[in-house]
C-alpha cells in the first residue's frame, strides 16, 4: 500500500545513524576507513560518491555487518533504529542480513542462483525469514515483482537468470532486497553497465520503494549524475575519509570542497562539447597517506598548513553542509563558460583508415540481431554507436572485428573487403584495425606483466627484435601516461583506469589504423573516464586514427565524437553529425534516449562548471 501524501510530508525519524566508523587491516593499527559518520532517515536516499578506492563499498559493506577478509572494525558504530549492527553476533546478523538490512550488488547475474528459477528465489527468500506479518504465497510474490515494475506471469516466474536481460536481472535483485520490508537498503552501483531507460526505470523503482516503505537507503557509485536525481544527502570520500557531507542540491550546486569541484569538472555534459578534466594522480593508499590533508598532493588550492595536520570539518549553512578543508568558508571563484572541444581539421587523408559497412546484416544462430546496418568511419574521426542493451551494439563491433562471423553484408576497410571471421582474414587488415574490451579486470591476463602483455601483438604482427620491442613497449606506455616502472607489475597491481591504459597500449602499439572501443569507460569513475576519454581524443589526432565508439552514456558522445548512430532493436533509427542528433533529434526513440541521460545542470549554478 502506498504511503499517503500527508504521511510522506511529516519529518522522518533518524533510521540509520553511522558514528566514527573505523575500518582497519586486522591485526595493524593501520586503516582503510576511518571517522566515518553520516545519519540517513527514514525514506531518504543517502549518495555516497568518490573515486575507486576511496572506500565506498568498505563502508557500504560495514552497514551490513560485514567486511573482507583481510580487515577488521576498529571501532565506531552502525546503528539501525538504536541497535548496533557491529556489535551484534554472527547468529543475530544472520536474521538481521535479509531482513532489516538488504543489499542490492553491482553485478545481478553473479547475484543470483544461475540454477533456480527467479520465483523460487524470490520464494526462498520471503520463507527464510519467518516473520508473521510477510505471508510467503505466491500473491506476495506477485506483489513484490509488480513493485519492482516486473509481470509476475507464470512463464516469467519459470525464467532463469541467463532467461532475462540486465535490467530485468537488477529488478529482480531489487525485488528480492525489498520483499521482506527491510529498514535499511544499501546499494553499490546497481546501474552501471545499464542504459539510460534502464537506469531510468531501476532508479524509479528503488525511489518509489523507499518513500513507500520508510526505507532508509546507502546508495554507492561513481556517477555522480545518477546521484543528483536520486539522493537527498550526499556523502564524498577521499581515501577513506568523508571529506564533505550535505544536501545534494548543496554539494552539486555550490560545492565547497577542492576535490569535489574536481570531480564535478570531470562529469560529461549532454549539452555541449566539452574538455573533460580529470585528477592527475592517485589517491594515497592505506599506510601510505601523509601528514596533512589526504588531497594535499593533488589539490590546486593547497597551502602549506594543509601539509601539516589534518584538517577538521567546518560546518557551513548551520552545519548542514559539512566541509573537511581549512579554506571552506573562503569565496570560490565560479566559471559558467566550459572549456570546448575545439573543431577538428579536415582528415589529410580521405582513403587511408577508412571503414565502410553496408548492408551489414548479423545472426546468433537462427536469430536476427542486426538488420542492413550502414556506416562510415573516415581517417581521424570518431563515431559513436549508442543504444538500449540488446540493441545490437557490440554485435556489430565484433563483426567488424572479425569476433562474429555469422553476418551479411559488406564490410570494406581501406578500399579491401573484409571477411567474415578473423580465422580468414590477413594478417595485415587484423594487424590495422584493433579491439579494446569494456572491463579492464578481464581483458588482461593476470598470468603476465604489463610488458610481456603489451609485447604479444607485437610479437605476432611484427619482425622486430627483442630489444626494439621493448622499445617500442616502454615508448607506447609513455603515450598512454605510464612509465618504464609499470613494466613488471601484474594486472592486479594495477588501479582499474591503469589497466584500460595498458589495454590502450597492447591495442595502439601495432600502429592500427581504426580503434573499436567497446563500453571502455564504463566501469571507471568519472575522474579516471575523463582521463581515458582525452587521452584517446589526443592519441586519435597525433596518429590520424578512425575510431569507433560504442557507449550507453550518451553525455560522454558530446566529448569524444563527431557522429553518432543510434540501434534500436537491430536497426539504425537515426545517424548523423552529434551537434544535429543530440540537439535537434528527430526519431521518438532518440528523443527517449536523451530524455533518460541523468543530468547535474539542475544542481548547478547557472549550470556552470566550478573552478
Amino acid at each position: 500500500m502506498m504511503v499517503g501524501a500527508a504521511h510522506a510530508l511529516r519529518p522522518q525519524p533518524a533510521r540509520l545513524v553511522v558514528e566514527n566508523l573505523r575500518i582497519v587491516v586486522a591485526g595493524t593499527s593501520t586503516d582503510v576507513v576511518d571517522e566515518v559518520s553520516f545519519t540517513v532517515r527514514a525514506g531518504e536516499v543517502l549518495g555516497l560518491v568518490g573515486e575507486s578506492g576511496s572506500g565506498k563499498t568498505t563502508v557500504a559493506l560495514a552497514l551490513l555487518g560485514y567486511h573482507r577478509r583481510g580487515l577488521a572494525v576498529g571501532g565506531g558504530r552502525v546503528m539501525l533504529d538504536g541497535s548496533d549492527l557491529l556489535a551484534m553476533s554472527a547468529e543475530e546478523l544472520q536474521g538481521v542480513r535479509g531482513a532489516m538490512v538488504s543489499y542490492v550488488p553491482q553485478d545481478p547475474g553473479s547475484a543470483l542462483n544461475p540454477a533456480l528459477p527467479v520465483g523460487l528465489q524470490l520464494g526462498e527468500i520471503l520463507g527464510a525469514h519467518q516473520d508473521p506479518g510477510v505471508s510467503r504465497d505466491a500473491d506476495r510474490v506477485t506483489e513484490v515483482l509488480a513493485e519492482a515494475q516486473l509481470d509476475a506471469t507464470r512463464e516469467f516466474l519459470r525464467r532463469y537468470p541467463h532467461q532475462l536481460s540486465g535490467g530485468q536481472q537488477q529488478r529482480v535483485a531489487i525485488a528480492m532486497a525489498f520483499a521482506c520490508r527491510p529498514r535499511l537498503i544499501v546499494l553499490d552501483e546497481p546501474t552501471t553497465g545499464l542504459d539510460v531507460t534502464t537506469q531510468r526505470h531501476v532508479l524509479e523503482t528503488i525511489r518509489s520503494l523507499c518513500r513507500s516503505y520508510g526505507v532508509a537507503a546507502v546508495y554507492v557509485s561513481h556517477d555522480l549524475a545518477v546521484i543528483g536525481q536520486l539522493a537527498q544527502q550526499v556523502a564524498v570520500m577521499y581515501a577513506g575519509r568523508v571529506v564533505e557531507l550535505g544536501p545534494t542540491e548543496t554539494i552539486f550546486g555550490a560545492p565547497a570542497h577542492p576535490y569535489t569541484r574536481a570531480l564535478l569538472r570531470a562529469v560529461p555534459s549532454p549539452e555541449r562539447s566539452e574538455v573533460l578534466e580529470g585528477i592527475e594522480g592517485q589517491a594515497p593508499r592505506p599506510g601510505r597517506r601523509p601528514t596533512g590533508c589526504f588531497f594535499a598532493p593533488r589539490c590546486p588550492d593547497v597551502l602549506p598548513i594543509c601539509r601539516e595536520s589534518p584538517p577538521p570539518f567546518v560546518p557551513l549553512l548551520a552545519g548542514a553542509h559539512l566541509v573537511r578543508c581549512v579554506r571552506a568558508e573562503e569565496p570560490v571563484t565560479r566559471s559558467v563558460i566550459a572549456r570546448t572541444v575545439p573543431a577538428s581539421d579536415p582528415p589529410t587523408s580521405l582513403s587511408s583508415g577508412t571503414l565502410e559497412v553496408r548492408d551489414l546484416s548479423a545472426r546468433y544462430g537462427p536469430a536476427p540481431v542486426l538488420y542492413e546496418i550502414d556506416l562510415r568511419v573516415g581517417p581521424e574521426q570518431c563515431v559513436a554507436i549508442v543504444g538500449e542493451s540488446g540493441s545490437g551494439k557490440t554485435t556489430l563491433a565484433r563483426c567488424v572485428v572479425g569476433l562474429h562471423d555469422n553476418w551479411t553484408g559488406n564490410v570494406d576497410f581501406c578500399g579491401e573487403p573484409l571477411a567474415c571471421g578473423a580465422r580468414r582474414r590477413t594478417k595485415g587488415s587484423l594487424q590495422r584495425i584493433q579491439y579494446v574490451f569494456q572491463n579492464p579486470y578481464t581483458s588482461l591476463n593476470p598470468r603476465k606483466t604489463v610488458g610481456q602483455i603489451i609485447d604479444q601483438p607485437l610479437e605476432h604482427f611484427s619482425h622486430f627484435s627483442p630489444i626494439e620491442r621493448e622499445r617500442r613497449v616502454v615508448a607506447e606506455l609513455e603515450d598512454v601516461s605510464l612509465s618504464s616502472d609499470f613494466l613488471g607489475r601484474y594486472p592486479d597491481q594495477l588501479s582499474g583506469g591503469e589497466r584500460q591504459r595498458v589495454a590502450l597500449a597492447r591495442a595502439l602499439v601495432v600502429e592500427p589504423e581504426l580503434l573499436v572501443c567497446d563500453e571502455v569507460t564504463s566501469a571507471l569513475d568519472v575522474s579516471v573516464q575523463a582521463i581515458i576519454v582525452e587521452l584517446l581524443r589526443r592519441l586519435q589526432r597525433e596518429r590520424n586514427l578512425a575510431m569507433l565508439f560504442i557507449t550507453h552514456n550518451l553525455a560522454l558522445v558530446r566529448s569524444i565524437a563527431q557522429t553518432v548512430v543510434v540501434l534500436s532493436a537491430g536497426k539504425v533509427v537515426e545517424q548523423g553529425p552529434v551537434e544535429e542528433v543530440l540537439e535537434r533529434p528527430r526519431e521518438t526513440y532518440t528523443i527517449r534516449l536523451l530524455e533518460d541521460i541523468p543530468k547535474l545542470a539542475e544542481t548547478r549554478t547557472n549550470g556552470g562548471r566550478w573552478r
